[in-house]
């Protein structure tokens, strides 16, 4: 159906359909050949009081916008929440559902236990126990689960404190889960990832530790925090993040979340922003005048919902950056417009610098068409360029499924790509390849 990625390449997109299950291996996330891979999506609020947003549509919609991953915020200690008045039965049933519906829309899915109002994990460790015994039970044939064992720890909780839990959760989840990846909360609302680095889980492999910011709150000190604990050799995922305050609430600081968006994709850490509700909120991705459960519109976003679509849909950048020395093409002077066979070549040039892209494969799944494509840069100019870009056309109302080796973006029918950070420099005379994207809904032209 598709050829497999180069191993060890960088994929911005991973899709477990494609990329299977995740294991960590250093500090990041790779997939089942090996290859680096980066998570970017969007966390529910509670469960237990925006449930409709469970459902395949929206979580369809959000992986249209190439969110690859969704988090199931699951609250315990908090009225309703599932140790204190919540329906259980109610609440694992959301959560396998949800299960359900990310693996249909091709998404990872992280099952939370969201502890917040009870600071200690160790406070409701025995329904923890339970809930992860039986969760983890039913879905041991799912290649896109990831567990997240405490949320934020906090009000004095040390790292002995949560250390001590997780050593106790993760066997449980190990029976039913062998390989699972499962991410462990660190203290003062997931920010202390410096005392993790310096006392790690050393007893079993594929598991994570949680960093949360909230970027007019969060600044230099936790990002140098998080650099440090990466050199360390700490393997951090961003559970939970916000462009706003710490409050979920307040403006929104785009300079600093531009820089934590920066630091995490040079760092191929994965991040999951908060929330997606209606709430009367700075953090919610849904406009609180907006009573929808899919189907949204530009409007139907709050501020933070647009600057979070067009993040993801732009491969991870607020505001569209270029870099000095840029090799342009905005896909002219086509020499064969044919892409309806394998084989099949597709060539622009602009300034010396060409692109020639090749259908390698096409299939149909589930009613839809895909399209994978191999991406060749050629220099033929008597400089070095130090990084390229371009714009290719395509038909019908095309879907950015995956990309390697680049990164991409799709608005209305022009795929924007551009070099990964790794392959922009090309020699006079010299190319690079082993680019490559799948697209559905429309070819190439």
């Amino acid at each position: 159906m598709y050829e497999k990625q180069k191993k060890n390449s960088y994929i911005n997109f991973a899709r477990p359909s494609i990329n299977g299950a995740l294991k960590v291996t250093g500090t990041n996330l790779t997939d089942s050949n090996g290859n680096t891979v980066q998570l970017k999506g969007i966390s529910t609020h509670g469960i237990a009081w925006f449930p409709d947003y469970i459902n395949q549509e929206c979580f369809n919609e959000l992986s249209s916008w190439n969110a690859n991953v969704i988090r199931l915020a699951m609250y315990t200690s908090e009225s309703g929440g599932y140790c204190n008045g919540g329906d259980k039965e109610n609440l694992k049933n959301l959560v396998l559902s949800g299960v359900e519906y990310a693996k249909n829309a091709d998404m990872y899915v992280i099952v939370d236990w969201h502890i917040l109002s009870d600071n200690n994990p160790q406070i409701n460790k025995e329904e923890s126990k339970r809930f992860f015994n039986e969760i983890s039970s039913k879905l041991s044939g799912y290649n896109n689960v990831i567990y997240e064992i405490c949320n934020e720890p906090n009000g004095g909780t040390t790292w002995a404190d949560i250390k001590s839990y997780a050593l106790e959760i993760i066997p449980i989840i190990r029976q039913n889960s062998p390989e699972s990846v499962i991410i462990v909360g660190t203290p003062t609302w997931s920010q202390e990832v410096d005392k993790a680095a310096a006392d790690p889980i050393t007893n079993y492999s594929n598991i994570m530790y949680t960093l949360h910011f909230y970027a007019a709150t969060h600044k230099d000190d936790l990002r140098n925090k998080l650099v440090s604990a990466n050199k360390s050799g700490l393997p951090v995922f961003v559970t939970e993040y916000g462009l706003c305050d710490a409050s979920g609430n307040g403006a929104i600081d785009k300079e600093e979340s531009e820089k934590w968006f920066n630091l995490m994709n040079s760092l191929s850490i994965s991040y999951v922003s908060w929330n997606l509700s209606n709430k009367n909120e700075t953090s919610s991705i849904i406009s609180s005048n907006c009573n929808k459960k899919s189907g949204f519109t530009m409007d139907d976003l709050s501020e933070s919902g647009k600057i979070i679509h067009d993040m993801l849909s732009g491969g991870g950048s607020i505001s569209a950056s270029t870099s000095t020395n840029l090799a342009t093409s905005s896909g002219s002077n086509v020499t064969d417009n044919s892409s309806t066979g394998a084989g099949n070549v597709i060539a622009s040039t602009y300034g010396g610098v060409s692109y020639s892209i090749k259908l390698k494969n096409s299939w149909d799944a589930n009613g839809t068409k895909f399209y994978q494509y191999e991406l060749t840069v050629n220099n033929n100019t008597s400089q070095q360029i130090n990084s390229w870009q371009f714009d290719i056309s395509l038909s019908g109302a095309p879907v950015f499924s995956d990309g390697w080796n680049g990164k991409y973006s799709v608005n209305g029918n022009t795929l924007h790509v551009s070099n990964a950070d790794y392959n922009g420099s090309v020699g006079s005379g010299q190319q690079v390849s082993d680019i490559g994207f799948i697209i559905s809904g429309g070819e190439a032209k």
